[in-house]
């Protein structure tokens, strides 16, 4: 390094509105008919080599399951074999590499995206994750570019984090990679996340194995292919498709293991960790763990909160992106005062809800993933309809003839303990529990008693005490807490994300404290006159 370099806290990228007529809305129009006229051909990147197996997986819109975007060919055990050994053969240069020339090819990515391919990545995640234009603005585009330049941010400002020098010496701090390779796992509900995962060790000077959810392949692999176009070396992130398991089986019995980025579910992160603990012997050095995991999250009104406010909260909070948010309200607390008021426009809103493909911009609900979740969910909300103690206020209706559709349903329980209120389900399934006004505080407890996930969650009041009370007393119920606000939206640089309890290890994507976990700090001490007798003054006594 022959300078010290600057990189400014970015701005975040503003969010496109899609408006009719605008130049962002006819190119995304036109990306989408693009994309949906071509059938794929999806390989493997490892090593930088395109790898085809043969072993062939089809991608559908969930919303239109008839129709076939293309294939990809799918890995086994050799594969994640070869990708490890991609990319150890890569670690040497990419650790070296000046770090400025790391930071300037995921700049360039990020450029990349918010222009020349801003509408495919977004019409990628609409097509096969089934988002609408908005929520695929914030996630695909935005977001994804946000993570890219703030993480080269933050790094920049770790680097410069140097210890005190005593004179006649100098101390200094050097920030290495780990040593040995990291796995990103990533899940199919953000295009940003399965950037970010690979991306943040990488930029750090890891070498990276990506294993993305079947049902993000789309989305991953065309963001693969920016990266490559803006100059990532071979071997430095290596993508597969390959079974968990498979991966997991490979990985984690592999000497160079040293760390695990994963976003998913908490019995599989709980799977990783039990596995990792009982092979620590194995490894060169202790793997970095870090997890972002599942949620149950709340809203907690107060007497003293707006009902419009409230039911807005909800309906935005509960059913954008069909519930398939880490983050998603999924249970509410409403005060009897407002709880009437509340149901009404809650019952009105869904009601008013349009929902179908993503290519018609008019939709406000899409179809949820593919059909094992479908399955799940009307398990749920077939239960609800059959217990005494919960009633369906709104939706309950499900369809997977053309994709998989579930009509965003809202159940009142008389039970705060039910199924319903304590497990997570990752669809537009909302339940709402009614309490007795003046009993805020017991409302409080149930919040914190009620669920193992510490993700995020809302309190929605006018009364400023309560605010306080509640942002006290839950301290350790969300690891993102809203004030007067739905419990998604958690934007890059300003709510740095992530939970705790066992919504994982609370590492906060979107801040400097995610990318010191892809370090490992070395201290050197020069000492420029060093002694030549190893006698000290004290010794001198008469």
């Amino acid at each position: 390094m022959y300078g010290t370099f600057s990189y400014p806290l970015p701005a975040n990228e503003p969010v496109l509105n899609y408006s009719p007529g605008s130049i962002e809305k006819l190119n995304l129009k036109k990306a989408l008919k693009e994309l949906k006229s071509q059938r794929v051909d999806v390989p493997m990147y490892i090593g930088g080599k395109e790898v085809r197996t043969g072993k062939l997986s089809d991608i559908r819109p969930p919303h239109e399951h008839g129709h076939l975007l293309g294939q990809f060919h799918m890995g086994e055990e050799k594969h994640v074999k070869l990708a490890i050994d991609a990319a150890l053969e890569a670690r040497t240069s990419w650790s070296a590499m000046p770090w400025e020339q790391r930071a300037h090819i995921f700049l360039k990515a990020a450029d990349l995206l918010a222009t020349k391919y801003r509408p495919y990545i977004n019409a990628a995640t609409m097509l096969a994750q089934s988002k609408n234009a908005f929520q695929a603005e914030i996630d695909a585009a935005c977001e994804l570019i946000d993570f890219l330049r703030f993480n080269v941010h933050f790094l920049s400002q770790i680097y410069t984090q140097q210890p005190i020098s005593s004179p006649g010496m100098h101390n200094r701090m050097e920030y290495r990679p780990l040593e040995g390779f990291v796995l990103a796992v990533t899940p199919f509900n953000f295009t940003a996340i399965g950037g970010n995962l690979p991306t943040s060790a990488a930029l750090c000077g890891n070498v990276v194995v990506w294993k993305c959810a079947y049902t993000q392949v789309y989305s991953a692999q065309l963001f693969m292919r920016i990266l490559k176009e803006a100059g990532l070396p071979d071997g430095v992130i290596n993508l597969i498709y390959v079974s968990g398991p498979t991966v997991g089986k490979v990985c984690f019995s592999h000497p160079d293991f040293a760390g695990v980025h994963f976003t998913g579910s908490t019995g599989v992160f709980n799977q990783m960790w039990e596995t990792i603990g009982k092979n620590v012997p194995m490894y060169k050095s202790y793997p970095r763990i870090v997890g972002e995991t599942g949620g149950k999250d709340f809203v907690l009104a107060h007497s003293s909160a707006d009902a419009d406010v409230v039911a807005t909260a909800l309906l935005r909070g509960a059913f954008e992106y069909q519930g398939q948010k880490c983050s998603a309200a999924s249970r509410a607390y409403i005060p009897s005062n407002i709880a009437e008021q509340v149901k009404k426009k809650l019952i009105a809103g869904v009601k008013s809800f349009s929902m179908g493909s993503v290519e018609d911009f008019r939709n406000f609900i899409n179809a949820v993933i593919d059909e094992k979740s479908f399955d799940n969910i009307k398990r749920y909300i077939d239960s609800a309809k059959k217990d005494p103690r919960s009633e369906i206020l709104v939706g309950g209706k499900c369809d997977k003839k053309t994709g998989y559709f579930v009509q965003p349903t809202v159940i009142e329980t008389k039970n705060p303990k039910s199924l319903t209120m304590c497990e997570e389900i990752f669809g537009p399934v909302l339940t709402i529990y009614v309490y007795p006004a003046g009993q805020f505080e017991k409302a409080m407890d149930l919040v914190d008693s009620t669920s193992p996930y510490a993700l995020t969650g809302s309190i929605l009041a006018q009364d400023r005490d309560a605010i306080e009370r509640a942002t006290t007393r839950l301290r350790n119920a969300a690891g993102n807490f809203y004030i007067n606000d739905k419990p998604t939206g958690a934007v890059v640089g300003q709510q740095p994300f992530g939970g705790a309890r066992a919504s994982g290890t609370n590492d906060k994507a979107g801040s400097m404290l995610n990318l010191l976990r892809w370090l490992s700090p070395r201290t050197l001490k020069e000492t420029f006159n060093p002694p030549t007798d190893y006698r000290y003054t004290f010794l001198n006594e008469q």
